[in-house]
């Protein structure tokens, strides 16, 4: 495995790969890894010959009351794991590295990023758009990996790569949870032992919304439960709960007749975590009387 500091260096790494024809993978992220980036890792490396792995902490989708300075790092924990992992080329640049001095230009995807967490979060998502689009140019991969967990920021991607013609392919995983449900995150270590028992609400606020969607998917009945499921969190703050279209994160109502994406934001103490389900089997409400789908 080469771990390559500077552009130059994994630029010259992928080129050697590509003239010997080989497919790469790139998976981006922000180091400390967990489980659920090893997932990505795996399923890259099943996709791909060859698999190249960014670890930065990106300073520019970070607001100024943000958690930069004490966001998890552990660089020679994650080198060793991905090395177990097969992993071929490790991306590792510094802040200087990746943002030259002077440097103005911004990739942004307006409406994805003025909405849902980006309104709690200004310029968050201009900074994750920016920050993907140098990596793509940097490494130039076939294709790259990214969790559903962060769902908006997928979707955000996925627009981007459109809009844009990068030729990239971009293949999403599964969120992968801890034995009680709670979804993986770097954060979840800042989680003191309280917050992190109570945390387990906001997957089982997912499942209530998915099991109660089975009997009535009115919009507003399923808010009703996942509010009354994220009650029995007593520390937890509710920053957000957004139920939107699957595919474009559009505003829904009453009965929709697509897949839904139920969307969770909850504070305990300085730690946000956020959470996602799609709810794909949404059952038309039979009217009793006529008989009637509506």
């Amino acid at each position: 495995m080469l771990v390559c500091p500077s552009k130059t260096e994994i630029r010259s790494l992928v080129a050697g790969y590509r003239r010997a024809r080989r497919t790469v993978a790139l998976v981006p992220t922000m180091g400390y890894l967990h489980e659920g980036h090893l997932a990505l890792v795996r399923e890259a490396k099943r996709q791909a010959e060859k698999v190249i792995v960014s670890i930065f902490v990106n300073p520019t989708q970070f607001g100024p009351n943000e958690d930069l300075d004490s966001y998890p790092r552990d660089t020679d924990r994650d080198l060793a794991l991905l090395e177990q992992e097969g992993v071929d080329g490790v991306f590792l640049p510094s802040p200087e590295e990746m943002y030259s001095t002077g440097g103005a230009t911004f990739v942004e995807v307006p409406e994805l990023s003025g909405m849902l967490q980006g309104a709690l979060r200004p310029r968050h998502f201009r900074g994750v758009s920016t920050v993907v689009t140098k990596l793509f140019n940097i490494v130039q991969p076939d294709a790259a990996f990214f969790g559903e967990k962060d769902y908006q920021q997928l979707t955000l991607i996925r627009q981007m790569v459109r809009d844009l013609d990068m030729p990239i392919e971009i293949i999403a995983h599964p969120t992968v949870r801890e034995e009680d449900g709670l979804a993986l995150s770097s954060r979840n270590v800042r989680l003191s032992e309280s917050h992190r028992q109570q945390a387990v609400v906001l997957s089982k606020a997912l499942s209530a919304a998915e099991s109660a969607a089975k009997t009535d998917p009115d919009i507003e009945n399923l808010k009703n439960v996942i509010h009354e499921t994220l009650n029995g969190a007593p520390d937890g703050k509710l920053e957000s709960v957004d139920i939107r279209d699957a595919e474009t994160l559009a505003e829904v109502a009453g009965h929709p007749a697509r897949p839904v994406v139920v969307l969770l934001a909850v504070r305990f103490g300085s730690v946000l975590l956020i959470d996602q389900r799609v709810i794909a089997n949404l059952l038309k409400v039979v009217d009793g009387n006529k008989g009637n789908q509506i």
